[in-house]
């Protein structure tokens, strides 16, 4: 712990890059941190040396983050450097931060205090019944693609009304987007409920709207901190901008000792645009290289030693990501050493693909590295079927990271619907969720009774359920409806005096539900009673920690969990994760196999305008998420979905130079399901290659399966262009020129 009155020490074991960005002062900073740069520990220590220096009190800092483990880890590191002091911090996540701030200001934006979040589950659910409701089958729009256009409209920041604008009218999609996401937000608002996106965007519209309200925070918030800056989206840039741009005179904020008005809160952020990999969700790159000029008196400093990878590691990554046009130079090195080279294994197929893989686990593993210490990333989630097949068949433990989470299985999800429906009366989505599990004999047709009686007497279905004596359902099924309604009530007044562990465990045994689980015959919910069990103590022992928690406050941290947060570093267990996924962490052994043409480059990355660039820095994330040794793999064919193609090395692989690849190719019986037999490393000879072939639109060529077409569109130039044929026959393909089966005509 720091010395007190010594911020000196904070300085300490800093290179002259880390101390620099410490010690910087101004109103805007950006740190440009490569991947193992040190980039926690620089944010750590210049929020330390700015308390330790008595620029800031605790409470004036706001330090933000992507994910939960981030924010605790930083806040850990806090404390470690200066002790309590660093308590009434607000060191969160965005969605965390904006969740404190509209708890507080939630009636100015027409909904109560104890509002639901809604996850993407809950929001699916939603929209799956309003689309149901307008008419449209899953033919039409399927929710999930619903809820991902209004999920990037809000990251826009553009409402309903906005949406409707702008859409085309004469396309029936469009037209039943736009006015399900209307009825959505209506919904929303009339369950007394954000989803997750609306966190963000109404934190935003608060500050638009009650300028005095901006005003407050910013007076609180002196010093705003933003880590992985790259991955921001229009919705938290226009959140940080507000929080950090002069007030209206009106509301103008001064000194309380000298009475001289206040400039705006100073930002520090952290990022890497050679990162940015979250496009698809929103993500806008121009976020970080644009902050010289959309933050007046920014500053910028580099940092480029790297404390995580060897140096072969950093120049094959260093090598890759150079071909992205209009980057900054950067060039990561480290004074650890050269270490081993990379290995490049060229397979047959994908089961040969595996065996490589795991052979190579077994060995580290004999050779003393723990499998929780190694990880196989890859593009797409479709790879790993032949992998897990010879894990399972070697008997190494794995986990699949991002798979189905544990607050995303049913009964976790009906039990927290439980508590929601508790603490929310206006949650009609929680009431519709669990009205009749376990079965009450309260149908489809019936619930439809209630919803149309609480609409007309503007009701909620909770409020709704102790009035079934007026909607003439009989004797039986009125009992029903009423009982559940009371015990609603009654479990909302006990968790006035007792905590939220407790009215689960009532919940779930009064409602039956843990009952019927228990008298089942199916072996699953024997796991399902054991998962209920764990939510329970999982939730007893939150309740010890916070024991003036509220069951709202425990529905606020559950929703704000994400796939990183629930990843065990202690399981024992090897890694399989997506290269997205694998942003931010780090291990001895990395696997990157699929680095196919088509796989990695993805094929659609070749229509999207930028798609190359970010499939490179994604291809560069990987790599760098290497510690000690890195393999990288390709298949010369694959089959998937059951279809048999054959494919190139990815062209990201050819940017490697040579001296620093250690080229393998050896085939070995796979246990699980042997492969054809062949020897040495492998070449490209043995799939097609078009050479020079390049398509135009118009022309006609033949292909070896689908007959004769012409050539509709064209993307890519050179051995990556693409070519989308229409068939004779009806069928409409996108064939890669070069490795094609085809003629031209």
């Amino acid at each position: 712990m720091l010395t007190p009155g010594n911020p000196d020490e904070l300085l300490e074991n800093l290179n002259p890059q880390q101390r620099a960005a410490v010690l910087h002062r101004g109103p805007a900073l950006l740190i440009v941190a490569g991947a193992g740069s040190g980039k926690t520990r620089v944010l750590t220590h210049r929020i330390a040396h700015l308390l330790a220096t008595k620029e800031l009190w605790p409470s004036q800092v706001l330090a933000i983050t992507f994910t939960n483990k981030a924010a605790n880890e930083m806040k850990l590191r806090v404390e470690e450097l200066l002790g309590q002091v660093s308590e009434g911090m607000w060191i969160r996540t965005f969605h965390s931060a904006c969740l404190q701030i509209l708890r507080r200001e939630a009636e100015r934006l027409g909904h109560s205090s104890s509002f639901t979040v809604y996850d993407t589950g809950d929001s699916r659910a939603l929209l799956r019944r309003l689309l149901r409701e307008a008419g449209a089958d899953d033919g039409d729009v399927k929710p999930q693609a619903a809820a991902s256009v209004i999920s990037n409209a809000k990251n826009e920041l553009k409402d309903a009304e906005d949406f409707a604008r702008n859409i085309d009218r004469s396309n029936p999609r469009e037209r039943i987007i736009a006015d399900v996401y209307s009825a959505y937000q209506a919904e929303l608002l009339r369950n007394n409920a954000f989803d997750f996106d609306d966190l963000i965007v109404e934190t935003v519209n608060l500050f638009r709207a009650f300028p005095e309200v901006r005003a407050r925070y910013q007076k609180k918030f002196r010093h705003v901190l933003i880590d992985e800056y790259q991955d921001t989206n229009h919705a938290q840039y226009a959140l940080i901008r507000e929080l950090t741009k002069p007030l209206p005179k009106e509301h103008a904020i001064f000194d309380e000792k000298t009475g001289e008005q206040l400039s705006p809160a100073d930002l520090t952020v952290v990022g890497d645009s050679d990162q940015s990999i979250y496009a698809f969700r929103g993500a806008d790159i121009r976020n970080i290289t644009e902050f010289e000029r959309d933050f007046v008196g920014a500053a910028t400093i580099l940092l480029e030693q790297n404390y995580r990878s060897t140096q072969n590691i950093l120049s094959g990554a260093n090598a890759v990501i150079a071909q992205n046009p209009y980057r900054p130079q950067k060039n990561l090195w480290t004074d650890s050493g050269s270490g081993d080279p990379i290995t490049l294994f060229t397979a047959f197929d994908e089961r040969n693909e595996a065996a490589f893989v795991v052979d190579a686990i077994k060995t580290a593993h004999e050779e003393g590295t723990n499998y929780r210490d190694m990880a196989v990333l890859y593009r797409t989630n479709a790879l790993t079927i032949s992998l897990e097949n010879e894990l399972k068949a070697q008997r190494i433990p794995y986990v699949v990271v991002g798979g189905l989470k544990f607050f995303e299985r049913k009964e976790i999800k009906d039990a927290l619907s439980y508590l929601a429906a508790i603490a929310n009366v206006s949650d009609d989505e929680a009431i519709r969720r669990i009205i009749n599990t376990p079965a009450r004999g309260i149908g489809e047709k019936t619930e439809a009774k209630i919803a149309q009686f609480a609409r007309k007497n503007e009701l909620s279905l909770r409020q709704a359920l102790l009035k079934a004596g007026e909607l003439a359902l009989g004797p039986k099924i009125t009992a029903a409806v009423e009982q559940f309604g009371k015990l609603l009530n009654e479990l909302d007044a006990m968790s006035a005096t007792e905590g939220p562990a407790d009215v689960l465990k009532q919940a779930l045994i009064r409602s039956g539900y843990r009952t019927e689980l228990e008298h089942s015959r199916d072996p699953q919910d024997e796991a399902r009673i054991e998962n209920l069990d764990a939510l329970l103590g999982q939730l007893y022992d939150w309740q010890k920690d916070f024991p003036q928690g509220t069951v709202v406050d425990y529905l606020s941290e559950v929703t704000l969990a994400s796939a990183q947060d629930e990843l065990e570093d202690e399981s024992g267990n090897l890694s399989l994760m997506t290269l997205h996924t694998a942003k931010g962490l780090e291990y001895d052994f990395v696997f990157i196999i699929g680095c196919e043409q088509g796989t990695l480059p993805h094929i659609r990355a070749f229509d999207e305008p930028g798609g190359l660039q970010e499939e490179r820095r994604l291809m560069y994330v990987g790599m760098t998420r290497a510690r000690k040794k890195l393999h990288l793999s390709h298949a010369l064919q694959r089959t998937i979905f059951g279809n048999t193609s054959n494919f190139l090395p990815s062209s990201f692989l050819s940017d490697i130079p040579a001296d620093l690849i250690e080229q393998q190719g050896q085939q070995r019986s796979v246990s699980a399901t042997p492969v054809r037999k062949w020897q040495g490393t492998l070449t490209t000879t043995s799939i097609r290659d078009n050479k020079d072939l390049q398509l135009a639109v118009g022309d006609r060529i033949s292909h070896e399966s689908f007959g004769e077409g012409s050539v509709v569109a064209v993307s890519g130039d050179g051995p990556k262009q693409v070519a989308e044929v229409r068939f004779d026959g009806g069928l409409t393909k996108r064939l890669l020129t070069k490795m094609a089966p085809i003629t031209k005509l």
